[in-house]
């Protein structure tokens, strides 16, 4: 078993990702990019999933109802987990993701405050 951390990195999530496909490697499709897109169609189906419980049970429910929360992060868990296998399908390691991620966050820090500037 694994130990819980109270924060997992993108790091983690990859290594758990090929540890968890290392053991059912024999019957699972190879981590190759001709099986990632399949990863992102089950990723969209676990995203699926959280929406229905936002749709079924409502936020005040995921806020206040502890067994409607935790179902509700173990979805989101699932489309972390897919997340990762995408990542692990095209080789993507952790520090291009952050490096990107990091590079559109900025972006997004700065764009939308032209358009802002631009209205007044």
């Amino acid at each position: 078993m694994y130990e819980q951390k109270d924060d997992i990195n993108i790091s983690k999530m990859l290594e758990l990702s090929l540890g968890l496909w290392e053991q059912y490697k024999d019957s699972w499709t190879p981590r190759e990019p001709e099986f990632g897109r399949d990863y992102i169609l089950y990723m969209v189906e676990e995203i699926g999933e959280a929406i229905a419980i936002i749709k079924k049970k409502g936020e005040d429910d995921i806020m206040q109802n502890a067994h409607v929360r935790e179902h509700f992060v173990e979805e989101l868990c699932d489309v972390f987990m897919y997340l990762a296998d995408v990542l692990n399908s095209f080789g993507i390691s952790a520090e291009e993701f952050s490096k990107i991620y990091m590079k559109k966050m900025n972006y997004n820090m700065t764009r939308w405050k032209s358009a802002k500037e631009k209205a007044n």
